[in-house]
């Protein structure tokens, strides 16, 4: 992770960028975000890999599957962990220029290794697309910090349960935490736009109120087609199709605390879309269709 960067060019470090290191809270981070990583990495073995035999490292290109979903889900998540990198190197009090760059990167770092753990499955193997996806997120959040100081564009999440994952529970999911991870029908993903930060400084517009734009998919019991059967049964037909949303969103950042933890949990908890009033267009059926809340 991009942490150990970070210790391992400490000898580097001028006075000034170590003066108001906390040290307590950076091994604290350190800890914490080495022992998550451990743990996903694990969990994502037992999950994904331990079912398939290894092989020696190969290239595959999945760019025709999920309708780019999967994609969808590389760069927010890229994006994420490098925001959840930064601030809580920033709560540590490392200089911003080595928040920004160290834990910026910690998004790409990761999940890099996770296209090498692919690289040498045969059911997979290191996907291009995903790395361009990965770095497009990590750029995401270095770009904005770098030409604003703000994330006035932000990537997230949201998801439902679906009635695809019982068609195929070795693919989408045997209960609700693979669903979570699995199930590209339940999942959308958003840009959530602050528009308050594009207005004139004395603008009265709420400067917590969003517009969100979301992207998903739907009828997908297979990652480029639908197959007919599963296990001797017959699965239903679904038409696969692409979702476009409208939807307001709520920027948990801007909530005013002066604790500079509280400040990092909402920072870090703004991954999640808030369920607000949506608009869906669905280019399987070509109809418009609105929500009181979607999640």
């Amino acid at each position: 992770m991009a942490l150990f960067l970070f210790i391992g060019n400490a000898k580097a470090n001028t006075p000034q960028d170590t003066a108001s290191l906390n040290k307590k809270r950076f091994v604290s981070v350190l800890a914490t975000e080495t022992g998550l990583s451990a743990t996903s990495l694990i969990l994502l073995n037992n999950l994904w890999y331990k079912d398939y035999p290894r092989a020696g490292f190969l290239f595959f290109n999945d760019n025709n599957e999920w309708l780019l979903m999967d994609k969808c889900g590389h760069t927010t998540t890229s994006y994420r962990i490098a925001g959840t990198g930064y601030y809580l190197l920033k709560w540590s009090g490392v200089s911003e220029k080595r928040a920004l760059w160290y834990g910026g990167t910690t998004g790409l770092i990761y999940l890099t290794a996770i296209e090498v753990l692919d690289g040498y499955s045969k059911e997979w193997g290191f996907s291009p697309g995903d790395e361009i996806a990965n770095l497009l997120g990590s750029s995401l959040f270095i770009g904005q910090q770098l030409l604003w100081k703000d994330q006035r564009l932000k990537l997230k999440w949201s998801f439902h349960q679906t009635n695809y994952a019982p068609y195929r529970p070795d693919l989408l999911g045997k209960n609700l935490a693979e669903n979570v991870l699995k199930d590209y029908n339940g999942q959308t993903y958003w840009l959530s736009a602050n528009i308050n930060s594009f207005l004139f400084s004395k603008s009265k517009f709420p400067n917590w109120l969003n517009f969100a734009l979301g992207y998903g998919a739907d009828g997908m019991l297979g990652a480029r087609t639908n197959p007919s059967y599963y296990k001797d049964k017959l699965l239903p037909t679904y038409k696969r199709g692409r979702q476009f949303y409208m939807s307001a969103d709520i920027d948990l950042s801007k909530i005013k605390t002066k604790s500079s933890f509280l400040k990092t949990v909402l920072n870090i908890a703004g991954f999640v879309k808030i369920p607000m009033p949506t608009l869906e267009y669905n280019t399987s059926n070509k109809k418009m269709k609105g929500y009181y809340l979607y999640f």
